[in-house]
């Protein structure tokens, strides 16, 4: 299983054998039409569609849409998830996050250094350079350009060679040999950036497309500044993963990769990028000015596959791959600190914007504490790592609560918090500034939409519980149970 995480091509031959992908042979365009079929996957819990005949599509190239999308398939919902970090179908999010944890844990492995690569089969330099030659799809109606980069990373190395930066971004098309996307200072991208600007230099930089997923997966971990993901994704997959040197910058990228764009970030230059539906589910109507990327070279494999997300309303990768692996370094940092969580889960439904924490309330009440401290110290304990500082609200619920399952989530969130003594803020702390709800001062400022909000009654602060639950599990004995649900058939209601 392992190989399906370090191959992109043997990742869609598993999602084909599984019933997980479906191939789209007839001619589509990727004037928003690939998009649409896209984001109606997501929406229905369909297998990720391969386009393989684009309208104008000169080279070849295939597109995949919703490569981390959920599953409909009952007990194979995190499948396609599961499949970028070699686990198995039925893996569930409780698997996905021990799974990650434990590479973190682990001693990182060295990638491999090789002299050539599948992605090397083709190569284009300078003048050769047009990447309006791919199947570069418009995304949204009202979005402000095509976008190349939806589901790959940038990679960028400090100048003294000691850290090598893999970070999940987005780039659009402005002409063919020129791209533009965010590179915020506070995330790693930007501060390896400064690096080079504190020189005088433009930044050197190559950009991963159709890459290993786990290599996608871990870049899309926070990690602490400073640490190369190259050594996590060794650490995952109990092997190095294979790397091959750029063509014009010395960069080393993933040799089994799809499509390699490589040149600089410009020191100055900018151009307006987006508007663009964004992961949070809007549709902004203004763009930004952003830094131009120059691509000096591209190499890439024969009839090379594209993967895109069509990012909007949840789930989308930004939610099951980001989500997910801060979800499990939430959880490791609060159990290094000694704290009683048993669980850490960012809700794909709340599109990064909360992360639930479920407490062992057993060990809570031995701590003789209060929901305002208790807030407080998981507050102090988040809020300034890197992880902490892209979720902007924690919940924070008993572990009788499955914080996996939406459904009761809400239930908790709606009828466990007071208003007026469980909702806590925390406006000094930093925000990440791409958070929907802030408000222009905050943005300026650069805080103020941090929260806790405690769902623990004052009762389970004291080892007690206020009421039990009324429900098919809890409020009948496990003999009927079972006499239900072997009976299910015969009392009318089909299969089990």
């Amino acid at each position: 299983m392992h190989d399906c995480a370090v191959d992109f091509r043997q990742f869609i031959e598993e999602l084909r054998s599984r019933g997980d992908l479906v191939d789209v042979t007839v001619e589509v365009d990727s004037d928003m039409e690939m998009a649409a079929i896209t984001r109606r996957v997501y929406e229905e819990h369909l297998p990720a569609p391969l386009f393989h005949n684009i309208a104008g599509n000169a080279l070849g190239a295939r597109v995949l849409g919703a490569p981390a999308g959920m599953s409909g398939k009952p007990g194979a919902e995190y499948g396609r998830l599961a499949l970028h970090l070699g686990l198995a179908q039925a893996s569930t999010a409780q698997d996905i996050v021990a799974a990650i944890r434990a590479a973190m844990k682990a001693r990182p492995v060295a990638p491999r250094h090789v002299p050539t690569g599948p992605v090397q089969q083709n190569i284009w330099r300078g003048d050769e350079v047009d990447l309006t030659r791919f199947a570069v799809p418009l995304l949204h109606e009202q979005d402000g350009g095509r976008y190349l980069g939806t589901y790959g990373f940038h990679v960028v190395q400090s100048p003294d060679r000691s850290w090598d930066s893999w970070g999940i971004g987005r780039l659009m098309l402005l002409d063919k040999n020129r791209l533009t996307g965010p590179a915020i200072p506070t995330q790693h991208i930007g501060m390896v950036r400064q690096m080079w600007t504190q020189q005088g230099k433009a930044t050197p930089w190559a950009m991963a497309l159709g890459a290993p997923p786990a290599a996608v997966a871990v870049a899309g971990m926070p990690l602490p500044a400073g640490v190369s993901e190259s050594g996590y994704v060794g650490a995952l997959m109990g092997q190095g993963i294979d790397l091959v040197q750029t063509q014009t910058n010395g960069l080393w990228v993933p040799a089994q990769a799809e499509i390699i764009l490589e040149g600089q970030i410009s020191l100055s230059e900018t151009a307006l990028e987006g508007p663009m539906g964004e992961y949070h589910g809007y549709q902004h109507h203004v763009g930004h000015q952003q830094p131009v990327f120059h691509v000096h070279a591209v190499t890439f494999r024969d009839r090379p596959i594209l993967p895109i997300c069509v990012a909007g309303l949840p789930p989308e990768e930004n939610h099951t791959i980001w989500g997910t692996m801060i979800s499990a370094q939430l959880l490791e940092l609060l159990q290094q600190a000694g704290l009683p969580v048993d669980m850490v889960w960012c809700s794909y439904e709340a599109a990064s914007c909360w992360a639930v924490i479920s407490v062992d309330t057993v060990a809570l009440a031995a701590l003789g504490t209060t929901a305002r401290a208790f807030a407080d110290l998981i507050a102090r304990t988040v809020f300034d790592t890197h992880p902490g500082y892209l979720i902007p609200k924690l919940i924070l619920v008993g572990n009788d609560i499955d914080i996996t399952d939406i459904d009761q989530v809400v239930w908790a969130l709606a009828t466990r918090s007071h208003p007026a003594h469980d909702h806590f803020s925390y406006p000094q702390q930093r925000e990440f500034p791409m958070v929907p709800y802030l408000s222009e001062a905050d943005r300026a400022r650069g805080s103020g939409g941090k929260a806790v909000i405690n769902c623990l009654f004052p009762e389970q602060f004291r080892g007690q519980m206020r009421a039990g639950t009324a429900s098919f599990k809890h409020s009948f004995p496990p003999a009927l149970q079972d006499q239900v649900k072997q009976r299910w058939v015969e009392y009318g209601y089909g299969v089990r």
